[in-house]
């Protein structure tokens, strides 16, 4: 069944059908799902591939969403975010145009991709109040301009405390519970990656990596079974005296 079906506006509905009368008339909120907000295409693919990434990592385990409108508070549909990735583990929805903190809980973790080319950001700090009033576990700010380019921030006892970080030091995503790691990209510079250990020497793939991976590793043993197969027949023709010693 849709969500709309089972949310609270449904229920709203519900009753107004069901021809209760209230104190005052109803005025209803709107929440919008999409706006017109340029993107580069560094940024995309950044984004993206982020986005495609946790969602074959964490399959059946978390709903990941990119770039939809997340609301915390029900009574004004001004109080959101666009995170450029985001994710609720346990989550069965599969089908989300605006998340809605009430109908939904609050996203564990959140991403935001720095760009110079996007649309001209909110002071960050002004951001940074409105992913605390979020109650994110979570956040995570990654700016391939700079050299210190991964900055985090966990929900601590009421309080969204930023880690304190160095550039050797390992940085473990609690909500992952993977290491959040960067790596060159030929085309598209530092990319924000996740991996099973600190040094980031096992990287997650993602799909199209695991299947390119899949298919490189049967070919190679397709050419090994071959070269075998050759050397198995040029032994069976020495030893017929075909080909001598």
């Amino acid at each position: 069944m849709a969500m709309s079906e089972t949310g609270p506006d449904a229920y709203e509905r519900s009753n107004l059908e069901q021809g209760f009368e209230y104190v005052r008339p109803i005025r209803p909120r709107r929440f919008p799902v999409e706006a017109e907000v340029p993107e580069s295409l560094r940024h995309l693919e950044v984004r993206t591939a982020l986005y495609q990434l946790l969602c074959f990592f964490l399959r059946g385990q978390a709903l990941v969403g990119s770039d939809q409108f997340v609301y915390y508070d029900a009574s004004n549909p001004k109080a959101c975010l666009a995170p450029d990735v985001y994710l609720k583990l346990g989550s069965e929805h599969t089908d989300v145009t605006s998340w809605k903190t009430w109908e939904l809980g609050t996203p564990d973790l959140a991403i935001e991709i720095a760009s110079r080319s996007d649309a001209p950001e909110e002071p960050w700090e002004k951001k940074l109040v409105r992913y605390h009033r979020l109650g994110v576990r979570e956040l995570v700010r990654f700016d391939p301009r700079v050299t210190e380019s991964l900055r985090i921030w966990d929900y601590v006892e009421g309080d969204l405390a930023e880690r304190r970080l160095t550039p050797s030091s390992p940085v473990r995503s609690r909500v992952l519970g993977v290491w959040w790691v960067v790596v060159p990209h030929d085309r598209w510079g530092p990319m924000l990656r996740i991996a099973r250990d600190a040094l980031g020497q096992d990287l997650i793939k993602n799909e199209l990596e695991t299947e390119t991976e899949a298919h490189r590793e049967a070919e190679a043993r397709e050419r090994e079974a071959e070269t075998r197969v050759r050397e198995l027949e040029a032994e069976l023709r020495r030893l017929r005296g075909g080909e001598p010693r």
